[in-house]
């Protein structure tokens, strides 16, 4: 008996650690995503204040190879999650490109809704690809006229280097109410290898508690836990190789 219950219970932790990260490959491609939603505590009816996690590691399987030149990427998440920006001050790409990650964040500090961080090879003529990493801020924004978040990032190696890379944000009425899409601009010697990206914000309009970030627990009545498809990755390269991928949770019903 004792065994079973070790064989089980080495099962559940397989299973749970299978949960935390998918990871898929195309060609000499491997990317592997993950994401979180904390507290994964929440209301059966109506929404709480979240936290949303996403990440994206890009590598390549050959040897001193590096991966595909990345063109577009579109993270859906679960239509039980939201994303409003109601009453938070708008940044615009101008206010913060080109600028520091301090001068970006003194332009547009009342709309930061997270932050994160984004690495890449840097392509230099007649050498290797170099290594950069720069943290990223994430500002409630527009982007041609479009909500979108805004996601600054500034690096210093192998020279000082800021971009803005917009989220466009769009809705769906399919199982991913909103899904969040970037497009890199063509002609960029930047081979993005990761991106973390964590939005979280809580702030108060008129007189109301909000949050930038919420979600429910879709659990049926009678049951206290659901699993279900957290969010999508969609990845478009250079070339046009594409690849996909979703995440599935689970969260309780406080």
């Amino acid at each position: 008996m004792k065994r079973l219950f070790a064989a089980v219970a080495l099962l559940v932790l397989a299973v749970a650690a299978l949960a935390q990260a998918d990871i898929t490959q195309r060609g000499n491609v491997r990317i592997g995503f993950d994401g979180q939603i904390a507290p994964d505590k929440l209301p059966r009816e109506g929404s709480a204040a979240v936290k949303v996690s996403v990440s994206a590691k890009i590598s390549s399987t050959k040897k001193d190879k590096s991966p595909p030149q990345l063109r577009q990427i579109a993270i859906a998440i679960n239509r039980h999650g939201k994303l409003d920006s109601t009453g938070l001050p708008v940044c615009k790409v101008l206010d913060i490109q080109p600028a520091t990650t301090e001068k970006a964040l003194a332009a547009c500090r009342g709309s930061l809704i997270g932050e994160g961080k984004f690495s890449a090879e840097v392509a230099l003529s007649r050498q290797a690809a170099f290594p950069s990493d720069g943290k990223m801020l994430a500002f409630n924004g527009t982007y041609e006229g479009k909500p979108a978040i805004l996601a600054h990032v500034y690096g210093e190696k192998p020279v000082p280097t800021s971009f803005t890379l917009p989220f466009v944000i769009t809705h769906s009425k399919g199982t991913f109410g909103t899904v969040l899409t970037a497009k890199l601009p063509p002609g960029d010697n930047n081979i993005v290898t990761g991106i973390e990206l964590n939005l979280q914000r809580s702030y108060t309009y008129r007189g109301k508690r909000r949050a930038y970030a919420s979600a429910g627990c879709p659990a049926p009545k009678g049951v206290s836990r659901a699993f279900f498809p957290f969010a999508k990755a969609s990845y478009a390269f250079v070339g046009g190789k594409k690849l996909s991928m979703t995440l599935t949770r689970s969260c309780k019903v406080r």
